[in-house]
């Protein structure tokens, strides 16, 4: 196929800076470039994510993101209008968005330009993924309006698709396309996680904020009588409060706080289980790279992700202040650190479990290797 045979197709997203979505978007442009021509188009050209060679970016704007809310109204409205044009402009053919305000253009084009194709995708818990309850208002008005104009909607979990169904009424074909990982070269060797410890050494990923409960882990290691070497990755609001938090506790000798860190991998691989704590996620990117890593992990039983990622998605029961044995990981009730201090305590005396579900997590990790994801998105693409 040469290259004029190849449709056009633009990436919508406000960046391409550290979060979930964006670094989806950076994978999937890996492979998107050999099958279309692919213009990247952002509101603000921030780049944290690797561009791949042979993908062209637009940017709509060169002011910062950090603007009073009055200028960012305006940006917005410049926004459709830039990018409809650019739509028209540069013929394209298929045009993806990730994230709420970019879906929201993209229904605003679907409803202007019948000849695009129009695909949105949702990367949050919709009902839990505003910011106020004004915002909140706003989307049960505007996703039923504008995201029904488009073609079809893509999420990274079953859930995000029955809320999207449920409580904003969205009437479109909808799928689910996990999130891709790329398999690292340097993964732990299971065997090497059975062996008895005196301080075992736990890890966990993101920013330290309310939504991600790092306080949890905090609780559930004071709770325990065993002794733990706990780091925390990220950084955000609620660090000095998890500091003063871990001060009361007298934890200092159990619990580091490493701040931003980058290749993140080689602090996973020095450690030998993996903690999510969150109230909500859209799909736990973190979670699914620890495991890729070889890391057994536990995480709380949140919407949307952690029962998909570990336990194939079939419903269970857990009892207050207990955890749950799943088929690639334990899983926690949201928010209750006695029963996180009991599945940490479990791995921590139980050596073989953790090399039991090292093994299960490096093969349950291979199903969302970048290239069968990227098939599957493809596919739902020409589809």
């Amino acid at each position: 196929m040469t290259p004029n045979q190849k449709k056009n197709i633009s990436i919508l997203s406000i960046s391409l800076a550290s979060g979930g979505a964006e670094k989806v978007i950076s994978l999937l442009l890996k492979e998107l470039r050999h099958d279309y021509n692919v213009t990247l188009v952002l509101f603000h050209k921030v780049l944290h994510f690797p561009v791949p060679e042979g993908v062209e970016i637009f940017a709509m704007s060169d002011k910062h993101a950090d603007r009073p809310v009055y200028k960012k109204f305006f940006d917005s409205i410049n926004y459709i209008f830039r990018y409809y044009r650019f739509i028209k402009k540069n013929n394209i053919e298929i045009s993806v968005s990730f994230l709420a305000f970019p879906n929201l253009i993209n229904g605003i084009v679907a409803k202007f330009n019948k000849n695009v194709k129009t695909i949105i995708s949702e990367r949050g818990f919709p009902s839990d993924n505003v910011t106020s309850k004004l915002s909140f208002y706003i989307s049960k008005i505007f996703y039923p309006i504008l995201y029904n104009k488009c073609d079809k909607l893509f999420s990274n979990s079953v859930y995000i698709n029955d809320d999207l169904k449920d409580n904003f009424g969205i009437k479109i074909p909808m799928e689910v396309i996990y999130n891709p990982i790329e398999l690292p070269s340097k993964t732990i060797n299971p065997e090497s996680l059975n062996t008895n410890t005196d301080k075992l050494k736990l890890i966990t990923a993101g920013t330290i904020n309310k939504r991600k409960n790092q306080i949890m882990v905090v609780r559930a290691i004071n709770e325990s009588k065993l002794d733990y070497d706990f780091s925390i990755l990220g950084d955000g609001d609620l660090r000095t409060y998890i500091t003063e938090e871990i001060a009361k506790f007298k934890l200092e000798d159990q619990i580091t706080l490493k701040g931003r860190v980058k290749k993140v991998n080689e602090y996973l691989i020095d450690n030998q289980c993996f903690v999510l704590s969150s109230f909500t996620e859209g799909f736990p990117n973190a979670l699914i790279e620890a495991m890729a890593i070889g890391l057994p992990s536990v995480s709380t039983n949140c919407l949307s992700g952690p029962l998909e990622l570990l336990n194939d998605n079939e419903p269970i029961n857990i009892k207050n202040g207990e955890f749950y044995i799943a088929k690639y990981g334990l899983l926690v009730n949201n928010d209750d650190h006695i029963g996180l201090s009991k599945a940490l305590d479990y791995y921590h005396q139980n050596p073989a479990e953790r090399e039991r579900f090292s093994r299960l997590s490096l093969e349950r990790a291979k199903a969302y290797e970048l290239k069968h994801i990227y098939s599957q998105f493809n596919q739902f693409i020409k589809s």
